[in-house]
């Protein structure tokens, strides 16, 4: 594997990549408030040992990569997608395969209207389509309500989790148990939940960034427009969308929606799956992300 440090404008942003340079090029674009290492080491060699020449990144404010004051300067979705798009830049790629993960699905959207030459095919997971308002679906899950938009809200296991957010951390181990309990909430009960191996997780997330403090910045930027649901269907690359049956954040058939915006796109379930990656998804995963860059 190999490192390198890529300039966005005036951010830097921390990258590295695994596998053959020769194979299929795929980007992983993570979740909110989550650098790199949000996508285990195991998962990453497994998508690189299928044949594909495999790239993850830190998202400013997250892991090595630029730390600023949000409010002196702000950004959005279109600023992050073009991150995105300087990673490419970064490693020589003219265009790449994308997979999006939670905040990372609307990202790889954004990124696919915006740069569609750079994109040449999308697997996105466990997240929504842009024409989802989620601020408004956890507001009406607090109110008990079950629907918006005929989509479900988060379920009452995000809801604690927005709860367990709120709890404060003073130090590297009192951080871990708390980052811990994040991952037992959005894991589910459809897969056994490993304590250890996600405390293995978070303490690499926390020595590669040189800090056990959590980032929270991504929780500042605002949303894109909903309006821009409504381009997905000019949309020509070849698109996989996951579900997974028990996300308490995007429970299906968020999945479903999003597939249905987006032409020919193809929609699958890993059985059990939550909003995370334990070892026991990582297979029948990484195998959906080959086969679909391989034959795109």
């Amino acid at each position: 594997m190999t490192e390198r440090v890529i300039s966005a404008g005036d951010v830097k942003l921390w990258s590295q990549g695994f596998g053959d340079p020769a194979d299929p090029a795929l980007l992983l674009i993570m979740g909110g408030n989550l650098s790199a290492y949000g996508w285990p080491d195991e998962f990453v060699q497994r998508l690189a040992d299928g044949g594909l020449y495999v790239i993850r990144y830190d998202h400013r404010d997250t892991g090595r990569s630029t730390f600023r004051d949000y409010q002196q300067h702000p950004y959005t979705y279109d600023d992050m997608a073009a991150d995105a798009v300087a990673v490419l830049d970064g490693w020589g790629l003219a265009a790449a395969h994308v997979v999006g993960m939670s905040m990372g699905t609307s990202l790889a959207q954004v990124m696919v209207l915006n740069h569609p030459d750079r994109v040449r095919g999308m697997t996105l997971m466990l997240g929504g389509a842009l024409d989802t308002d989620f601020g408004a679906a956890i507001e009406a899950a607090f109110r008990g309500e079950a629907l918006v938009n005929n989509l479900p809200v988060p379920t009452a296991r995000f809801l604690e989790l927005l709860n367990h957010a709120q709890q404060p951390a003073t130090d590297r181990e009192s951080m871990l148990v708390k980052q811990v309990g994040k991952w037992r909430l959005l894991n589910g009960d459809g897969i056994p939940f490993d304590e250890e191996e996600y405390r293995r997780w978070e303490e690499r997330a926390m020595d590669h960034a040189g800090t056990w403090e959590e980032p929270v910045t991504h929780y500042l930027v605002g949303l894109p427009p909903l309006s821009r649901g409504a381009e997905l269907a000019g949309v020509k690359v070849p698109t996989l969308v996951i579900q997974a049956p028990n996300d308490p954040a995007a429970p299906p058939p968020h999945g479903r929606h999003l597939a249905g915006l987006i032409p020919d796109a193809r929609l699958a379930e890993v059985p059990g799956m939550g909003h995370a990656l334990p070892t026991s998804v990582h297979e029948p995963l990484a195998e959906l992300i080959i086969a679909h860059t391989l034959t795109s």
